[in-house]
């Protein structure tokens, strides 16, 4: 490819494919670039700094303002096609400044079993996505990552926090702020793979099936937390943590 833009949210797969540019491209013919918005996790932004210091590559931070578009605070199935258009959008016109040849994704090849109508957007803006290319899975990609010496082998899965919202429900920055806060004191107790589902005033909580049991025996002080946060009523969601849950009810209609 010569030169890459890269989209870098500090997750397994782009922290891989950052490494592999790395490996591959002189330091100035590649650049990893992070989104920063309320859409996306505090501490994930963080990691991405922390891990393009340690590998000691260019990376630039910008501000995304996907909540300035209606159809994606609307919230309808169609929502990640509007936040990856204006996501993609940016990255081309900074390719082009940076006089970089692609703008490459780290969408493997599991990434195909679910629901993703942000591909759409990949196709209008021709962004690859190398490690699909070359038919790695998520499972090979975190092997890899062990073999190179990456700590993010074994980081979980990561995704927007307008993932957490069912759809139909305005996406709120005071929304994303209460997931956020809600989702970081799980991890602080130690809980892996985290997600909180939001509704209204009731949340649904997702952890790794390993952790189930867990999370219940200390259910007393994550409830008191979480009504503090505003949630009127917590539940623990007792099939696990599993991808894109928010969509089977499309599966289902």
């Amino acid at each position: 490819m010569r030169s890459v833009l890269i989209a870098y949210s500090g997750g397994v797969d782009s922290t891989f494919l950052l490494k592999v540019a790395a490996l591959t491209l002189p330091r100035e013919r590649f650049l990893a670039v992070t989104a920063n918005s309320p859409t996306y996790p505090k501490q994930e932004l963080l990691k991405s700094r922390r891990m393009t210091k340690k590998l000691d590559v260019r990376h630039k931070i910008i501000k995304t303002q996907e909540l300035k578009d209606r159809r994606f605070v609307s919230n309808t199935a169609k929502r990640c096609y509007f936040c990856k258009k204006e996501l993609f959008s940016r990255l081309k016109s900074l390719a082009q400044k940076y006089h970089l040849k692609y703008v490459i994704d780290a969408s493997s090849l599991s990434d195909r079993f679910d629901f993703r109508p942000g591909d759409r957007a990949k196709k209008e803006f021709r962004i690859r996505s190398p490690l699909a290319e070359a038919r790695l899975n998520k499972k090979e990609i975190r092997c890899l990552s062990k073999t190179v010496g990456l700590p993010t082998w074994n980081q979980p899965a990561q995704a927007c926090l307008a993932s957490r919202i069912p759809y139909g429900k305005k996406i709120l920055p005071s929304i994303l702020m209460r997931v956020d806060e809600a989702e970081a004191y799980l991890k602080r107790l130690g809980f892996k793979q985290v997600r909180l589902r939001h509704y209204n005033g009731l949340c649904r909580i997702e952890v790794g099936r390993s952790e189930v049991k867990e999370l219940f025996s200390r259910r007393k002080a994550i409830v008191k937390k979480l009504k503090k946060l505003g949630y009127h009523y917590v539940t623990l969601d007792l099939e696990g943590y599993r991808t894109g849950s928010m969509n089977e009810i499309l599966r289902r209609g």
